[in-house]
């Protein structure tokens, strides 16, 4: 289909004698991003137009002047799909489509638009059909034969009963009540799954960051995945988990989600709090950055805004989180340069391409590093009524030497974690007592 975007820049408004913007990103950045989010669902895109907005109008959003501007270039092209980076009320959206004779759909709409072909499994299903239904509650529309009221009661003595509509949105409700209990059972499944990985405690590390900021192609280069991972935006939806190995030999899980966008919708994210929650539940957070786009920052001010809003407040965050500053190979090389030594003098911070691999080492050493913490060397010997910690402690623990003793027995030379160190105190305290001995020694 035919899709002009509209981008509705609206003036700066003052709140307790300050003046703030209504909007952090440039017009041009935004243009461009909606029109990514249109051809995401193979929308032919033939026009792009930036409309600044003084004074919003509460019907159409936009004046008289523009709304007859727009008409014309959509006749002039053909198009019959009008995309507004703005959020629309009921109100605007109805009169703007009889002003254009067009489809209109805003920026929540869009999303939703993606999100529903993006969703492959039943969580993500779920989870899409319970935002795209909050979404239409209130923009309900029936042609006019379907508006007359049905008979209640029997015979002539019924009252005029209710409207089609008003049927309509109690069944959606319904719908949405229904919807609500199933994506509870997926949360209950999650939690169930999580209970089960905290039993073998491998740490979890969760990807985040603006979409299409990279985080699926890292992902594959660091887990050997096969994850979709396209220059699109939203490629990826739904929640990717792999086991991968740090260079000391510890494993750990790895976590692909949803990318974050500006001006996400409320009862989106609500909606997929369920997938968001891994991020709540993870050891390590890499914030993946796209340092080749010129609105990273605010790409950045956004995703760390969303994780406020699930609960990760900033002083948490600096404990929790490495900034990985992705597709430094697109950047000149004054710049590239520039930009890894700036990366490599701050705290939290690694400079990686998730293509070439450059730097992708130094970003492992570094989770490594993060989920370490301090180190405690050990000798233990395991004797043979102890030899099931062995996998364990391959999983767990640095083994720096083996000796394998006449006895059965073995003694291994380990560094390990504190918590880890607690943890193998605990698994063989009640075993032993030459093994106990040794670890105390």
């Amino acid at each position: 289909m035919r899709a002009t975007v509209v981008v509705p820049v609206l003036k700066s408004r003052s709140r307790g004698g300050q003046t703030e913007s209504a909007s952090t990103r440039t017009p041009e950045s935004r243009l461009e991003e909606a029109t990514g989010l249109a051809q995401a669902i193979d929308l032919d895109v033939v026009n792009g137009s930036i409309v600044p907005v003084n004074d919003p109008r509460p019907a159409t959003l936009l004046g008289t002047g523009k709304i007859e501007e727009i008409k014309a270039l959509l006749d002039e092209r053909d198009s019959g799909l009008v995309i507004v980076d703005h959020p629309l009320t009921p109100v605007q959206q109805r009169n703007l489509e009889k002003e254009w004779n067009a489809k209109v759909i805003d920026r929540t709409g869009l999303i939703l638009e993606i999100f529903g072909r993006r969703a492959s499994t039943k969580e993500g299903t779920l989870q899409v059909d319970l935002a795209h239904l909050n979404y239409q509650k209130g923009r309900l529309v029936r042609s006019w034969t379907h508006l007359e009221r049905q008979r209640g009661g029997g015979g002539f003595m019924g009252g005029p009963g209710e409207t089609q509509i008003e049927a309509d949105r109690r069944l959606l409700q319904d719908r949405i009540i229904k919807l609500e209990r199933e994506l509870e059972q997926v949360v209950r499944t999650r939690q169930l799954h999580r209970a089960k990985r905290r039993k073998v405690p491998h740490p979890i590390v969760a990807l985040v960051g603006y979409t299409n900021a990279g985080k699926s192609t890292l992902f594959n280069r660091i887990t050997g995945a096969g994850v979709l991972a396209e220059d699109m935006l939203f490629a990826t939806l739904d929640p990717t988990l792999r086991r991968m190995k740090l260079p000391h030999g510890r494993t750990v899980i790895l976590s692909d989600t949803v990318g974050f966008i500006s001006d996400l919708p409320t009862h989106l994210v609500a909606a997929f709090r369920a997938t968001l929650e891994e991020v709540l539940e993870a050891d390590l957070i890499l914030h993946v950055r796209d340092m080749s786009d010129p609105d990273n920052q605010a790409q950045s001010s956004d995703v760390m805004r969303i994780l406020g809003d699930l609960g990760i407040d900033e002083a948490e965050a600096d404990k929790r989180l490495i900034e990985v500053w992705n597709k430094i190979d697109r950047l000149e090389p004054e710049v590239h340069d520039a930009m890894v030594q700036k990366a490599a003098g701050a705290t939290n911070v690694v400079a990686v391409s998730a293509v070439s691999g450059e730097g992708v080492d130094t970003l492992m050493e570094e989770i490594s590093r993060r989920l370490s913490g301090v180190m405690t060397e050990t000798t233990i010997r395991l004797p043979v009524d102890k030899l099931a910690l062995l996998p364990w402690l391959y999983d767990h623990a640095i083994v720096d030497g083996r000796e394998d003793n006449e006895d059965g027995s073995i003694t291994l030379d380990l560094r390990l974690s504190e918590t880890e160190a607690a943890e193998l105190e605990r698994r063989i305290g009640n075993g032993p007592k030459s093994a106990k001995e040794d670890w105390e020694r």
